[in-house]
């Protein structure tokens, strides 16, 4: 009895050995399966956004009245807008069904505190019904910095453009709080707008994402809190 435990016990060595070896190669194919998933997926924080613009210019009466074919416009075109924004909104990277992070920083503006705002237009490569769409800055009176979210299926004729085309230029036009035709132009107390000094960016977040200042290069510390300016308010693009 004693010899035939000693035998049971020698062959059960072997098979001991062959299963640690098996479940040790098992094993390594499954890391090597997932560090090569791993390297073959593009890495989220690579797609979760990317600065559309960022424009600092100073703006005048005279610009106003001789910007063309649109009088109080300024057009964020060629070198001025991202040209590695992607060519497809929709995917691979799902930016039409995100969000944008619009960043106002009004650095110099007239006394008086006139009710002003910005509207941000996307000029589509191809769009269809009214054939562009526009969110906005928000109304402020003063300066500093003024920031919010803006759910991109939420603004003005957001779907009169055909977002898997892609974006040509974004205008920006400079209005008062009357609406969608208050070119501030058109005013005749325009002293009380001109000439001011803004710095406009634009964040495009993915869907699912959420904003992260970190990423966006030369960003200054806030110097006025005004996050609280929510996606709901008009932004005067009737």
């Amino acid at each position: 009895m004693k010899l035939k435990h000693n035998l049971r016990s020698t062959e059960s060595k072997p098979m001991t050995a062959i299963r640690f070896h098996r479940t040790v190669r098992v094993a390594t194919m499954c890391l090597m399966a997932a560090i090569a998933a791993l390297i073959m997926t593009p890495a989220r924080s690579r797609g979760e956004q990317f600065v559309l613009f960022d424009v600092t210019f100073t703006y005048t009466k005279e610009d106003a009245d001789n910007s063309k074919p649109s009088k109080s416009h300024y057009y964020v075109k060629g070198d001025l807008i991202n040209r590695d924004r992607p060519k497809d909104w929709t995917q691979p990277v799902d930016y039409r069904n995100g969000t944008v992070h619009i960043r106002l920083d009004v650095l110099e503006k007239p006394e008086g505190g006139a009710p002003t705002t910005w509207t941000l237009c996307y000029i589509p490569n191809k769009g269809q019904k009214n054939g562009y769409g526009c969110t906005g800055t928000g109304i402020y009176r003063e300066k500093g910095v003024y920031e919010r979210d803006v759910p991109m299926t939420s603004f003005w004729e957001n779907d009169s453009i055909i977002w898997s085309e892609g974006i040509k230029q974004m205008d920006l036009v400079i209005k008062d709080d009357s609406g969608g035709s208050g070119h501030a132009h058109k005013r005749s107390d325009h002293e009380k707008f001109f000439p001011t000094k803004v710095r406009i960016t634009m964040v495009q977040v993915s869907a699912g994402a959420k904003y992260d200042p970190s990423l966006v290069p030369n960003l200054p510390a806030k110097k006025v809190d005004r996050s609280n300016m929510g996606a709901n308010e008009p932004c005067g693009c009737e």
